[in-house]
């Protein structure tokens, strides 16, 4: 009986290491200059007319070297996207912030696209979407 639960422990624990090995893994530093975001879209959902648009991207340098966003461009002129000034340090956050003019009534996908000096991928597009609905009418 002791062997099983000796053996059913050693199998708990390894499977626990090996998944902790696959969660580093996913976040491991990369040679020069990193860039990890949290989620590459955000989704405004259902929002209201004039509603505040503004949301903001997080992302980390998980390089070995300084994180310089040298652009950031909408795709078009609702959205305007503000740029770190500072180089982001190795294992720092960063933030890219975003806002879509919610006076356009409608379902809508933006990008963001951003160039940094990150290593295997200088450029990133972010994606917005999400719908505006029209304001209530009056009776």
């Amino acid at each position: 009986m002791k062997k099983i639960i000796l053996i059913a422990m050693l199998a708990v624990v390894g499977i626990t290491a090996s998944n902790a090995q696959a969660k580093k893994a996913k976040v491991a530093k990369v040679e020069g200059a990193g860039m990890a975001f949290e989620t590459e879209t955000i989704d405004y959902g259902t929002i209201a007319h004039n509603a505040d648009g503004k949301r903001e991207f997080v992302f980390v340098n998980n390089g070995t070297k300084p994180l310089i966003i040298t652009n950031t461009q909408g795709s078009c002129g609702c959205t305007v996207p503000t740029t770190p000034k500072e180089p982001i340090a190795p294992g720092a956050k960063g933030i890219i912030g975003v806002k879509y003019a919610t006076d356009r009534v409608g379902a809508f996908t933006k990008t963001v696209t951003v160039t940094s000096n990150a290593e295997g991928q200088p450029t990133k597009v972010l994606t917005i979407k999400g719908t505006v609905l029209p304001d209530p009418v009056k009776s």
